[in-house]
């Protein structure tokens, strides 16, 4: 094949294109053979060319950062800015940050500072009090301090909730504390606690204060500073406990490069514009405000919604890196894979992304090869590049020195799944269909639906939906797969395009850890599990289980050693009726009722692969 490019040769006006003249004129050597050089090289190397067009005439280069600094000095953005300024001062004002790392708190409020905006007072857990001088510093800083619970301690709550409804109400500052109640260990969005969202929606709902606006917060870190503390406490070593001395000796931690920190604040939500043709307020007139009234099954349905919609409003501003495509890419090609081919697919697996609306933050000017170097580079302590090979690390990278290959293999993927489970959120849906289409046995979209109802279920404490609307994602999850061409749909029908296959495959493998986990924990508590037991001793015994299965290579699923996984397996199980969880003195203890195990398991079993996937053409 010959591909040519002339360099002129443009009809004038009024010449036959094709006279005797224009063909007789013509040369062989007035042309290009663009493929010549192609011959002769890499087509892969052509592609991953580093891409330096030539600017408009009379204009001279654009960093992007100064594209940057020019877009942020704008008089648009400024207009936006005083906007938000504006909306603290009209009525009171909820911050809801994502929850990821120790520094969240400190960034945010450095970035209001930046912007002379006015800085919040923060919920922070009652174990930063106790931090001599630090703990201090926190209080001047806006920080009020708060159990982790309340222990049924009814002048605590009263006292603790009133202080923070009277800081709304008077508006003496915004309000900020975190849904997710902690930090997430795997970066994957915790499911939302209510207790302080009730507190702050109270003046609303008691007609104190006209209007209250929330305002989701995603933060976004290239690199998290404890990420292998976190990979350590999955695997069940205890936490360090909070103290100045510990933060002292961590402080060399700050002369290590952790990348780029995206913060994106979010359009401000009105409760009540939320709350319109919804919530009726009028029983709290019924009684004086000042009694404590346990609210309704509605008032309790609403703020758990409003808690789900702060956090999808959180995860669809989350901005992945290229490290986490890369992460998903090296998970399903261990031990070791080409870096050529990491390469091409990390560039696949960005186009997916962006069509399943992945807000992705690629570097600006650079190919594809120097941008998976970088960030290799970045990632040093997770993976390497070993002639022309990317594997993931087997050296220490945590406190302790370790010795047990599974321990230190399982440390390895975890911290690396921690990055790719950051990309889930936005594949959550597709995939469970395309998991459906795995396990189906016919094309039929009604059998399709029922096996995504039951994933959807199992895996809503893994992931954030939002509560009562499975069929809507379910067409949300068709629609992405239809937008990239991996499925066609038909009234009564789904089937997987030939291009779809490799979409289908690649998603599917993304969520295996979580489908064999959950099995490997089922065929634990029918086994091995004690007739009543605690979720510590249930930890205990899964970790113990499935290490030994490592060690046998029965299996190869070392997530399943989180603690992470564990505890939402166990929480789904009580939901399927499997488990019966007790409430007692100290805790809640669990039972596992062996026939509803067996048939649940057996529902596991019935929706694993019954077939190849078969690719099928409309």
């Amino acid at each position: 094949m010959t591909a040519t490019v002339a360099g002129s040769g443009r009809a004038q006006r009024g010449t036959p294109m094709y006279s005797q003249k224009n063909l007789t004129s013509k040369k062989k050597y007035d042309f290009e053979d663009i493929l010549e050089e192609r011959r002769h090289s890499s087509d892969l190397r052509y592609a991953m060319r580093c891409y330096t067009p030539v600017v408009y005439k009379g204009l001279s280069p654009c960093k992007p950062s100064a594209i940057k600094t020019i877009v942020l000095q704008s008089e648009q953005v400024q207009y936006v800015i005083k906007q938000l300024q504006q909306a603290i001062q009209e009525h009171p004002v909820v911050l809801l940050p994502s929850h990821r790392s120790y520094i969240d708190f400190l960034l945010l409020s450095y970035v209001l500072y930046t912007y002379d905006m006015a800085l919040p007072v923060i919920a922070a857990g009652i174990d930063f009090l106790g931090m001599k001088v630090v703990g201090e510093l926190l209080r001047k800083g806006g920080g009020f301090f708060m159990r982790r619970t309340f222990g049924g301690n009814k002048l605590y709550w009263a006292v603790f909730a009133e202080y923070v409804k009277t800081m709304l109400k008077t508006g003496y500052a915004p309000v900020e504390f975190y849904l997710e109640g902690t930090r997430s260990r795997t970066a994957k969005t915790l499911t939302p606690k209510y207790g302080l969202l009730n507190i702050v929606m109270d003046p609303f709902l008691k007609r104190e204060v006209f209007d209250i606006y929330l305002v989701p917060i995603s933060i976004s870190y290239e690199r998290t500073l404890e990420e292998s503390l976190y990979t350590y406490e999955l695997l069940g070593v205890p936490k360090p406990k909070e103290s100045t001395s510990g933060l002292l000796k961590a402080r060399k931690i700050l002369s290590e490069d952790f990348g780029s920190i995206h913060m994106y604040f979010g359009q401000p939500v009105s409760l009540r514009t939320l709350a319109a043709g919804r919530i009726h307020r009028c029983p709290y007139n019924l009684v004086p405000r000042h009694i404590p009234q346990k609210p309704s099954e509605e008032i309790q349905k609403f703020v758990s919604d409003v808690a789900y919609k702060m956090e999808l409003l959180q995860i669809e501003n989350m901005v992945l890196s290229p490290w986490i495509l890369i992460a998903a890419v090296l998970l399903q090609n261990l031990p070791a894979i080409d870096f050529e081919l990491l390469v091409e697919k990390t560039l696949w697996l960005k186009g997916l992304t962006q069509a399943f609306g992945g807000f992705l933050d690629w570097p600006d000017n650079v190919c594809a090869n120097k941008a998976v170097r970088s960030s290799l580079a970045l990632h040093a302590n997770i993976a390497s590049l070993v002639n022309g090979q990317v594997v993931l690390n087997d050296k220490e990278m945590g406190p302790a020195a370790v010795e047990d290959l599974v321990f230190k293999q399982a440390l390895s993927i975890l911290l690396c799944g921690s990055y790719r489970n950051q990309l889930l959120n936005i594949f959550v849906r597709p995939a469970l269909v395309a998991l459906a289409l795995q396990m189906s046995h016919s094309s039929r979209k009604e059998e399709i639906y029922s096996n995504f109802a039951f994933w959807h279920d199992v895996f809503s404490d893994e992931f954030i939906f939002f509560p009562g609307i499975p069929l809507k994602d379910f067409e949300e999850g068709c629609f992405l797969l239809t937008k990239c061409d991996a499925i066609q749909i038909t009234p009564q029908q789904i089937f997987v395009t030939e291009k779809g296959s490799t979409v289908i495959t690649f998603i599917t493998a993304m969520f295996k850890p979580f489908v064999e986990g959950y099995q490997i924990i089922c065929r634990y508590l029918s086994k091995e599990a004690n007739e009543v037991f605690t979720e510590q001793q249930f930890i205990l015994g899964v970790r113990s289980f499935v290490s030994q299965l490592l060690e046998r290579g029965s299996t190869q699923c070392y997530e399943v050693l989180s603690s992470d996984m564990q505890k939402n397996a166990l929480a789904a199980l009580v939901r399927l009726g499997a488990v019966t969880r007790m409430k007692m003195t100290k805790g809640f203890t669990y039972s596992v009722s062996k026939e509803a195990l067996s048939k649940t398991a057996g529902m596991f079993e019935s929706r694993m692969p019954v077939r190849k996937l078969v690719a099928a053409r409309l």
